[in-house]
């Protein structure tokens, strides 16, 4: 028998803006990327909910990471958006912090789902997170979104590409997505599916005992 796919049970929990405001988890996967990249139509396809992730009007402007959980303590948390240039450095500074913070510190972190342009993939940007978190060892799935705006031939190159570039960590997957056809789907729910099956982290298990 087939269970219901855990991404379907997504709902709204909470919206913090500081580290000390984030709830209980035993495990959570968290969704990066730049601003207009993309993210909110991702969590929204792979949850099969329209409006649960929501896309700002001026992008860049959130400060709030969003919590949707899936089970009693497990969670998909959508993250700020980067590098919108016209937000004052002062926020930029805060986002920083909270950013790096949350991907290094989060014991309940199980993976990053980091999306990307597919038309302007590994920014600087982009590779600030990836430095951030794939010291943590735990698992990287990038989403290489508005494919469906490159030609075959362009897509086969972009992946190509990026995958080299990302050799090294053996940690980092590499597929391309279209919300909009829907290209990929089913292979990044597998993916976060199976992190989630793994269950809890040992650090969230120690800290439960």
């Amino acid at each position: 028998m087939t269970a219901k796919p855990v991404l379907n049970r997504a709902q709204f929990h909470t919206s913090v803006a500081q580290l000390g405001d984030l709830p209980y988890s035993r495990a959570e996967i968290a969704f990066a990327g730049r601003s207009n990249a993309g993210k909110s139509s991702a969590i929204n396809l792979l949850t099969r909910k329209n409006r649960l992730a929501f896309t700002s009007k001026t992008p860049g402007r959130t400060q709030l990471i969003n919590f949707f959980e899936l089970d009693a303590d497990t969670y998909l948390v959508d993250l700020p958006g980067y590098g919108y240039a016209k937000v004052p450095p002062a926020v930029k500074a805060k986002w920083e912090n909270l950013l790096s913070r949350y991907l290094q510190e989060r014991e309940a972190l199980v993976g990053m789902v980091l999306i990307m342009d597919a038309r302007h993939p590994l920014t600087s940007l982009d590779r600030q997170m990836l430095d951030w978190f794939t010291p943590t060892g735990k698992p990287v799935h990038i989403l290489l979104s508005k494919a469906d705006k490159l030609s075959n031939s362009e897509k086969a190159l972009t992946l190509r590409r990026v995958k080299q570039e990302l050799a090294a960590p053996a940690s980092v997957t590499v597929q391309l997505f279209s919300s909009l056809s829907r290209l990929g789907v089913e292979d990044a729910a597998t993916v976060i599916e199976g992190w989630l099956a793994q269950g809890q982290p040992p650090a969230a298990l120690q800290a439960a005992e």
